[in-house]
């Protein structure tokens, strides 16, 4: 982190939900926010530092083209990386679609893998990385079935954040999995128990807290720790 406390933030799906409301809470605190995004929004204009927009990172050159941008825009190292975008279907038994299943395992576990490796040499002693995951890739928790794709993806990148703790926490960066509850998104119609700001505010509580420690565990937004 740099000398002046300001941090270097970057958060992928940033335009809208919980990715903006993080956007929000971290410019609040006089942090420098950089959004990633595939279609960039007036408020996240209007509040990050910078907006990297048009990038579809499950295109050929998407992640290359995140790194470079970055890498000029940033002043000192990445502090904190948030992996948030990602897609949401149900799949059944009676309603099977291997073609989603593929694109969520894509997007909600590959992606933030393949991005974080890509941005390895922007980060320093002492950052930090986010996986924005689900209570629903708890195997333990599982109780009703269905929702295959989203199930095995967030399963999938649980058990990818774990081994980047492990293999990251001798170069001084921690990791960690965090559900952000049960959000009012348009991922979810806007059902949801939590708005996108509470879970933010939790989030980032989360994130304060984390450190070598404690890296490589799967947490609610709340600070409850979640079975696998």
């Amino acid at each position: 982190m740099q000398e002046n406390n300001m941090a270097n933030v970057l958060i992928t799906g940033a335009n809208r939900g919980i990715g903006l409301e993080l956007a929000k809470l971290y410019a609040a605190r006089g942090d420098a926010v950089t959004g990633v995004c595939r279609e960039t929004s007036d408020e996240l204009e209007d509040i990050a530092d910078q907006v990297i927009s048009g990038i579809d990172l499950t295109e050929p050159g998407a992640m290359d083209a995140v790194v470079t941008i970055t890498e000029q825009l940033l002043e000192g190292p990445l502090d904190i990386l948030i992996n948030n975008a990602g897609v949401f279907t149900n799949e059944t038994l009676d309603a099977m679609d291997f073609d989603r299943i593929r694109t969520q395992l894509e997007i909600n576990a590959l992606v933030p893998l393949e991005l974080t490796v890509a941005l390895l040499p922007l980060m320093a002693e002492g950052s930090k990385i986010a996986n924005i995951t689900s209570r629903m890739g708890s195997i333990a928790d599982n109780g009703s079935g269905a929702y295959y794709g989203y199930r095995a993806s967030k399963a999938a990148l649980n058990a990818l954040g774990k081994s980047l703790a492990l293999d990251l926490k001798p170069r001084g960066i921690a990791v960690a999995q965090l559900h952000p509850g049960f959000v009012q998104t348009r991922m979810v119609g806007f059902n949801g128990d939590i708005t996108p700001a509470q879970a933010a505010a939790g989030l980032a509580a989360r994130i304060d807290e984390l450190n070598l420690d404690n890296t490589g565990g799967f947490w609610h937004s709340n600070g409850q720790p979640l079975p696998w």
